[in-house]
């Protein structure tokens, strides 16, 4: 990935609202923050209409899909990855950016100085958090991040980097680097992830300063849910099972075992209504929220 540039929560997020929607007791802004200097991200930033306290607060992250953000948002693509508007009718605030390259942002992280979009992602996100952190209706020891497949790795990505964040949901997000396409990393060295996994690793799992089993086990004792169904052609199965058996043992001697849940739909590359009604409710007894 390279390294993680030196992080600042005291640089301006300079929060702008270019929208503001009302729909299904759910508030809609379109909205940019600042995650460094000359950078912009555009994003979705939902909230509940009726708030009697302080709310939780959830960092919604998009599959690889063109229009980004809006598919979480609730304004396209597949409906069943419309999760961010879907927690804000459970009470939840939720933010939704665009993925560099994709929806409405533009960025090149190599003329930047990243070695990879992977990096500059983490960046972003730990940022989102801060302006979850800088609105006065979220609680800020409440936060937590879900994504589906590009979403669900940069869900875990984050996780690693970031302890604020509590609770973490991984729809067909990953397995083992040895079990991904049979062990070919060819897919994970394009410009939009890691190109050294091929001109530095030379595509060898062996070769890999990290896997999954190691990302997974890193987030433990915080909740973590992963939707992996059986049939995903992208993420083979025995490789998830693999990392969740690498990382339980931790969470048995956190003494959090219950706060890590592998559900295994008889389903596709998908994220099933039934499932995500099991993941929310992970994330309602994690961030200690009911509707």
């Amino acid at each position: 990935m390279g390294p993680l540039p030196q992080h600042s929560n005291t640089k301006p997020l300079d929060l702008q609202i270019e929208e503001t929607t009302n729909f299904s007791g759910v508030t809609r802004l379109k909205i940019s923050y600042v995650p460094e200097t000359g950078d912009r991200v555009p994003a979705y930033l939902l909230k509940p209409n009726k708030l009697s306290r302080k709310a939780p607060a959830m960092l919604c992250l998009h599959q690889t899909i063109p229009i980004g953000k809006a598919e979480p948002a609730g304004l396209g693509g597949n409906h069943n990855l419309h999760y961010a508007l879907e927690l804000a009718q459970r009470g939840y605030i939720c933010l939704a950016p665009d993925y560099p390259n994709f929806g409405e942002y533009k960025y090149d992280p190599y003329i930047n100085g990243y070695a990879s979009a992977t990096m500059k992602g983490i960046v972003n996100h730990m940022r989102a958090i801060d302006l979850l952190n800088s609105l006065d209706e979220v609680a800020s020891d409440r936060i937590g991040c879900i994504g589906h497949s590009l979403g669900g790795h940069n869900t875990i990505f984050l996780g690693a980097f970031d302890t604020r964040v509590k609770v973490m949901v991984s729809s067909c997000g990953f397995n083992s680097f040895f079990k991904y396409k049979s062990g070919d990393l060819t897919g994970w060295t394009h410009k939009g992830y890691m190109p050294r996994i091929a001109s530095v690793y030379e595509k060898d799992p062996s070769k890999l300063p990290f896997d999954f089993t190691d990302l997974i086990t890193s987030l433990a004792p915080r909740g973590f849910f992963t939707n992996s169904p059986l049939n995903d052609d992208n993420f083979e199965l025995s490789g998830v099972r693999d990392c969740i058996q690498a990382a339980t043992p931790v969470y048995e001697l956190l003494g959090a075992t219950n706060l890590i849940v592998a559900s295994h739909p008889n389903a596709g590359h998908e994220f099933p209504r039934k499932i995500r009604e099991q993941a929310y409710s992970f994330i309602d007894s994690i961030l200690d929220h009911s509707i």
